[in-house]
């Protein structure tokens, strides 16, 4: 049965200890994503959407309030059922990439499905599967020291999506590429969320991704601001 919506934060409040006070990154936050979106936190730095975005890929908790994904209390959840979540459910997209230098790009993208239970010849079908999407089958023995900047985020996003994940969640994802390998990485990530129905959330104050977005989700003070949706 489809869980709609596929992710909702109530009153969500995130506090981190300051010296002997504490810093308010998070102040409140309701939002409410829906399965199939292409949207972005969008703001300056210190307006909270790294920390959201962790709290909805169960990297972090809320100190306050409410966060739901696929059903889930983000808050409620042991070690063990956010590291399932993560598993099953969640890609993520970093700005670092965070590629295994020593592994071939083959191997990296395997990873995630190493942790889960698919046979050797469904890993290698969803391993060509997702360097086919973003145009990399030719270098499926390369390393990523071997690679261009947009090529080594290009291997992450087929990480991210081998396992054709409910949601991807991705930081800064075109931070450390020039205007074109930007383009070329968002056009693919458009392709993935239409053909996929993959959800997308961005943490961002890129305006080569602002442009992209169908839904901006403007923070501030570690609140919603205002939102902006691109009409059809």
């Amino acid at each position: 049965m489809e869980i709609s919506p596929i992710i909702r934060i109530e009153k969500l409040v995130k506090k981190f200890p300051m010296g002997k006070s504490e810093f308010t990154a998070l102040n409140g936050i309701e939002l409410i994503i829906t399965r199939g979106e292409f949207a972005g936190l969008v703001g300056p730095s210190g307006s909270g959407k790294t920390t959201l975005l962790n709290i909805v890929g169960s990297l972090d908790v809320p100190s306050s309030g409410e966060a739901f994904v696929l059903g889930r209390s983000i808050g409620n959840l042991t070690t063990k059922e956010a590291a399932r979540l993560r598993k099953e459910n969640l890609g993520f997209i970093f700005q670092s990439y965070n590629l295994l230098a020593v592994y071939t790009v083959y191997e990296n993208v395997e990873f995630p499905l190493l942790l889960l239970n698919y046979s050797a010849s469904d890993r290698k079908k969803m391993v060509m599967d997702s360097l086919e999407w973003v145009g990399l089958a030719d270098k499926i023995k390369s390393k990523p020291p071997q690679l261009s900047g947009g090529e080594c985020q290009r291997v992450a996003i087929a990480r991210a999506m081998v396992k054709k994940p409910s949601i991807v969640l991705a930081d800064e994802p075109t931070a450390n590429l020039d205007a074109a390998n930007s383009h070329n990485i968002l056009k693919t990530m458009v392709t993935l969320n239409r053909e996929l129905k993959t959800t997308f959330l961005f943490a961002t104050h890129d305006d080569k991704v602002i442009s992209y977005l169908r839904r901006k989700i403007f923070l501030l003070d570690g609140n919603v601001d205002r939102e902006e949706i691109k009409p059809n």
